[in-house]
């Protein structure tokens, strides 16, 4: 029984550790990708003459401190009016209805072709109200809006153009952040978002490989949605699902990373676990939807066949991490120490590269995303990395319900309308509850204390910064969970 454990043990500790590095390296390759892409980078098309009808899209559920701000500046888009509609997806059950029944009224007044849409139910969720207003959208192209966002005043101007060329079916725009400088929370969520659209999305993009809408700020062709499928609410992330079915198809996305489009970032830790938890449980769910698929059509090359492996089965690394950092003290015991000195290698080397791999990746990002201002935010990176550690249970917790096939409701991340320091939401009525998962990051927290003393006991000072890192991300989740939660 001791001899299953330990090469049971082991094993999922090498398995894992692999694993890590492999994701880890990858960033490497995206670098590279990016810097290749940037080498060729081609300015937004132009297109003033262009100007078809345009349906703007805003999904909205329980969303009242936020709505009417979405509705303005939506409104306040330079475009034609008689070419604008908007429709406000309303599937509300708190007073986030009156608010936007009024503020259309008023811009209806005002001459806005502005509808308030209300489907008396909430089957499919976001999916669901997107189709819904589809089927009634007078707009050859629908522009998406979450309600936390607030849209640039030229944002058709430089996304309807791509549009020109009838192959492209999915426009996608930059994240920006409304509220980054608000808290260490939003400066790390800042430095993990600017990775994803300043280098994923560009380097994919740049290559020709696939891309994700992301389900707001971006623009899709309405003909290129219904001939892949229509909105679908199989997953809890129908923007990759849509997306990834049209590029299948033969459609082509479009990345247009100098169009921003600044969002508010999640202030609350229970709200960015929330996020997060969708957002992984989603892409897993994707990936055994549509991975086969891929894999499977002759007609889409290797190297995107391959990219969208790792696009689509990322969120894994969750559980790699786990296994790898939960199991480093048990293989300590289970193993006599000659050998064990040789395992301790491997896997400083390992985690090492991958871990070098990601810093590289963020030091890029920043560095793109901030220019002259990036020295203000270098700092922020190993918090970012922390950050992404400590909400390990949670996302492994997501990658786990995914694979076994377990449902559960679309559950929207909460937004306060908070942009500086001086805006307050801990008495709003969307503050989340801590979950389950806390009980477990705190387990961890205290597991990394432990790890610290006894590394620094057996004199592998390598490990110090490692698990420093771990021990600060595991703590500072748990801590504001349990506070943002009480």
């Amino acid at each position: 029984m001791f001899d299953f454990l330990k090469y049971s043990c082991t094993l999922l500790y090498v398995v894992s550790s692999v694993f890590l590095c492999i994701f880890g390296l990858h960033r490497y390759y995206l670098v590279h990708l990016y810097s290749r892409a940037k080498a060729r980078h081609a300015s937004v098309p132009r297109g003033a003459g262009f100007l078809p009808r345009v349906t703007v899209q805003l999904p909205v559920y329980n969303e009242m401190y936020v709505t009417e701000r979405l509705m303005r500046a939506v409104c306040e888009i330079d475009y034609p009016r008689e070419l604008l509609e908007v429709q406000v997806l309303d599937d509300s059950t708190d007073d986030t209805s009156r608010i936007a029944e009024r503020c259309a009224a008023e811009l209806c007044a005002a001459g806005f072709d502005i509808k308030h849409i209300r489907r008396g139910t909430r089957e499919g969720y976001k999916a669901g109200a997107l189709a819904a207003g589809c089927a009634q959208a007078s707009g050859e192209f629908l522009a998406v809006f979450d309600a936390d966002f607030v849209p640039p005043r030229d944002f058709l101007r430089k996304t309807i153009p791509c549009f020109e060329d009838p192959g492209v079916g999915i426009v996608q725009t930059r994240w920006g952040h409304l509220n980054r400088d608000y808290s260490l929370l939003t400066k790390a969520q800042s430095v993990l978002l600017d990775g994803h659209f300043v280098i994923e999305q560009a380097a994919r993009h740049g290559n020709g490989l696939f891309i994700n809408f992301n389900g707001t700020a971006g623009v899709i062709r309405k003909k290129c949605i219904e001939l892949s499928g229509g909105w679908q609410h199989d997953t809890l992330t129908e923007d990759l699902d849509l997306s990834y079915r049209a590029q299948i198809n033969g459609w082509r996305a479009v990345y247009l990373p100098d169009v921003i489009s600044d969002a508010e970032l999640p202030v609350d830790m229970n709200a960015f676990k929330i996020q997060q938890h969708r957002w992984v449980k989603g892409g897993i769910q994707t990936a055994g939807k549509l991975l086969p698929s891929v894999l499977r059509d002759a007609n889409i090359p290797f190297k995107v066949k391959a990219e969208s492996m790792f696009h689509l089965l990322g969120n894994f690394s969750y559980l790699f991490l786990l296994a790898t950092i939960i199991l480093i003290i048990p293989m300590n015991f289970l193993w006599e120490r000659i050998w064990l000195n040789d395992l301790f290698i491997a896997s400083v080397t390992g985690v090492a590269v991958g871990t070098f791999a990601i810093i590289r990746f963020y030091i890029l990002a920043v560095s793109e995303a901030h220019g002259p201002r990036a020295r203000e935010f270098y700092k922020y990176i190993p918090v970012a990395l922390s950050v992404g550690a400590g909400i390990a249970v949670n996302n492994a917790k997501a990658v786990l319900e995914a694979l076994a096939g377990r449902t559960s409701g679309f559950v929207r991340t909460p937004k306060y309308a908070v942009v500086s320091g001086r805006d307050r939401w801990r008495t709003s009525a969307y503050v989340s509850s801590k979950g389950m998962t806390t009980f477990f990051e705190v387990a961890l927290s205290l597991f990394f204390t432990v790890q610290v003393a006894y590394v620094l006991y057996m004199g592998f000072f390598i490990w110090i910064p490692f698990l420093l890192l771990m021990q600060f991300g595991f703590t500072y989740t748990a801590f504001l969970s349990i506070y943002h939660g009480s």
